[in-house]
């Protein structure tokens, strides 16, 4: 068997063990994070205007043959019609259009938690790169070389790689100085040891933002 051969083998032995963890990390993590769950969703319905919810089209895992595309789901963190007036712009650190409910959300990633019913869906993993909108996805594809490849047998994931060593994005620039992470990933992916020990240290580190309330 030849060196790409292995990988490819390695790499399907992976995607059936990562589905495995993720249908049973993201029922634990429901188990256990519920009560979050519900006091966020008072909070939001308490402080601000529209739905608990928020629900956007995102560019799911690529192929060959096809990119899928899915709603995502989170914890709505902005004011409603966000982009009434500007149209689709990426976030930044002190966007006046979220709510203050929501910089809490985002700097602890609890807005995140609704994605946990993607991950059981299929259309995501816990751990993968992070999910474009397609509005911004021919754009960073025409700006970022071999962007579109970030996710060619990957599902996107609630944390990843990226977003632990350099958070959210908020412009081109951003998108462009992660995507040696992306791939990082994919080619961790290769062989079930590399990709296990990379797994638990973004799980560590995604924790570690969680606990200490340092996301943007």
């Amino acid at each position: 068997m030849n060196r790409s051969s292995y990988e490819i083998s390695g790499k399907s032995v992976v995607k059936v063990i990562k589905r495995g963890c993720d249908v049973i990390g993201a029922l634990v993590a429901i188990a256990l994070v519920w009560p979050i769950c519900l006091f966020a969703a008072i909070a939001i319905k308490l402080t601000s205007k529209g739905p608990i919810i928020f629900s956007q089209i995102r560019v799911g895992e690529s192929s060959d043959d096809f990119v899928k595309l899915f709603n995502v789901y989170k914890f709505r963190s902005m004011v409603v019609d966000a982009e009434l007036k500007s149209g689709a712009v990426w976030a930044s650190k002190d966007d006046p259009r979220i709510t203050p409910i929501g910089r809490f959300m985002r700097k602890t990633r609890i807005d995140e938690l609704p994605q946990l019913i993607n991950v059981l869906k299929g259309d995501m993993s816990l751990i993968g790169p992070r999910p474009e909108r397609p509005v911004f996805y021919a754009k960073l594809e025409k700006n970022i070389p071999y962007f579109c490849q970030r996710t060619y047998g990957v599902k996107p994931g609630i944390s990843g790689l990226a977003q632990v060593m350099n958070g959210y994005d908020e412009s081109i620039e951003d998108a462009r100085s992660k995507i040696g992470w992306d791939y990082a990933y994919s080619l961790s992916m290769s062989t079930p040891l590399a990709w296990l020990k990379l797994e638990c240290s973004i799980i560590v580190k995604t924790l570690m933002v969680v606990f200490t309330g340092k996301g943007q």
